[in-house]
């Protein structure tokens, strides 16, 4: 009886395009149809006749691979810091996708104005991480749920603070915000369903192979 096919969960926007190489030399090639802009469709075949890729919001790949739905994906380690799935495992660092979480507020807003503060209203889509963070500083933050757009809740007074994700900081200034705490370094990792890895020798098999290009990248 022929297995079913692997699938294997990608995510939308930043991490992707540096994904796909990585997963090339791993053995995860998508079809043609895969790199096609217009194409709106979630999911699609694989070179290897066994695999099957999804392409989702990242915080989707997490809850796909954790209940089983996609065995593998790749996804960024604040998805996981956020979630803390029990059922996911994240065996391999791929290097890539770099960031931080970081909390930001207006420029003009005086540097140290929370200290001493025990309430805080912050804008993010991480309010476990921002709970967590402010928790060990002593302060209660009520966050606002936010998916996007995060950079302009404090000029329209939803939140005087934001928690989100800084590459260059470049939207941030454009948008006249700086950073004033760091919270978490961020890269993207394999993720596995840990049911799948001790049931299905291939899943285990693309572990070793992503772990293997991530070590020679690391030593190059």
């Amino acid at each position: 009886m022929p297995q079913m096919p692997i699938t294997f969960a990608v995510p939308k926007g930043r991490i992707l395009d540096e994904a796909l190489p990585v997963m090339a030399r791993a053995g995860v090639v998508p079809e043609a149809a895969f790199h096609d802009k217009s194409n709106r469709s979630l999911t699609f075949a694989c070179e290897a006749e066994d695999m099957a890729l999804i392409r989702v919001r990242a915080f989707d790949v997490a809850t796909f691979v954790a209940h089983g739905a996609a065995q593998m994906g790749i996804v960024g380690s604040d998805v996981i810091e956020e979630f803390d799935y029990s059922d996911l495992y994240a065996p391999v660092d791929l290097d890539i996708g770099h960031c931080h979480l970081a909390v930001a507020e207006p420029a003009d807003a005086s540097a140290g104005a929370s200290r001493g503060a025990s309430h805080l209203r912050v804008a993010t889509k991480y309010p476990n991480l921002t709970r967590r963070f402010f928790e060990a500083q002593g302060i209660q933050a009520e966050c606002v749920k936010l998916n996007g757009a995060m950079e302009i809740a404090p000029s329209l007074g939803l939140a005087g603070r934001i928690v989100d994700l800084v590459s260059t900081g470049r939207t941030l200034k454009d948008n006249g915000l700086v950073e004033r705490e760091r919270i978490l370094d961020i890269s993207a990792r394999l993720i596995v369903n840990r049911a799948a890895l001790k049931t299905d020798a291939r899943v285990a098999a693309l572990v070793e192979a992503f772990r293997s290009d991530a070590e020679k990248r690391r030593a190059a």
